[in-house]
């Protein structure tokens, strides 16, 4: 059974699946079906859904078009998510090798700078950076990284630690590698099925810290995000809750769907296990 077949035997990846799918049509079709500026104003302020089919979701405070900021929002929360996902994991898989192959005192150096950002917690340390920087979407995306690097760094030590001593990494040795082309060509590669299944997570969490940072303020001015949406519901929650409700609904499936995905990932990829 190919490992596709077995990702889609479990409910929780085939909810996860399609969430994400959903989020991906939407992030993809956000430039056809709303072309031009998202914040342009559409219609009257504060027009409840349902009430005009040309702006179904209706509009905020300024007339703009919910709809289409709502899909717009999906273009940021995916591009920070996967973003900011695949830096961390870069670093922490690079960091994490260094650490494992190499040993002593270098091991020792990288593991207490791990620890030193392990002891802040990701999201103050993305809003200090944010604040201090200036928000811009690579920023923040930057910052993400900058908190997330350390989870899989630790599994890559781990890894490579009970992969180094193997015979085809002393056969390398033997005929003369280098040690960094060992560490990053044969060791690696070996390692990398563990610390990519954090990518979930680390996706998750970079879509909900992006939207928190944009929820004070500190997202990129000239995105349309989720988080920023929320914010501006937030002066007129009593009157028009439905401003906040629907990019918060959005976030919240979204998050969802992609820990869901994750995990039919990970229960897929033990049967496989069990079964070799």
């Amino acid at each position: 059974m190919s490992r596709l077949h077995r990702f889609f035997r479990t409910p929780e990846a085939i909810a996860g699946a399609i969430i994400l799918i959903l989020l991906i049509v939407m992030a993809l079709a956000a430039p056809l079906l709303f072309p031009g500026d998202p914040q342009a104003i559409a219609g009257p302020a504060l027009l409840p859904p349902f009430q005009d089919w040309s702006l179904p979701l209706g509009t905020d405070r300024l007339g703009r078009d919910v709809l289409a900021e709502l899909f717009h929002g999906a273009r940021t929360s995916l591009a920070v998510g996967l973003a900011a996902a695949a830096a961390a994991l870069l670093i922490g898989s690079v960091i994490g090798t260094l650490a494992g192959f190499a040993s002593g005192l270098i091991d020792e150096v990288l593991m207490r700078i791990t620890d030193a950002f392990q002891t802040v917690p990701s999201f103050l340390l993305a809003l200090a950076f944010v604040s201090i920087v200036g928000p811009s979407l690579g920023i923040v995306v930057a910052a993400i990284a900058l908190g997330a690097w350390t989870g899989p760094a630790r599994v890559a030590r781990a890894e490579v630690l009970s992969i180094r001593e193997r015979d085809y990494v002393a056969g390398a040795r033997v005929i003369g590698m280098h040690p960094l082309e060992i560490a990053f060509r044969e060791v690696l590669p070996n390692a990398l099925p563990p610390v990519l299944a954090l990518s979930s997570v680390i996706v998750a969490a970079a879509i909900l810290t992006e939207a928190a940072l944009s929820f004070l303020g500190l997202g990129d001015p000239n995105r349309v995000t989720w988080g920023g949406m929320i914010a501006e519901g937030r002066a007129v929650l009593r009157t028009a809750p439905f401003l906040s409700v629907i990019p918060g609904i959005a976030l919240v499936l979204t998050v969802l769907g992609v820990y869901l995905a994750g995990e039919g990932v990970v229960e897929s990829t033990a049967v496989r296990r069990s079964l070799s």
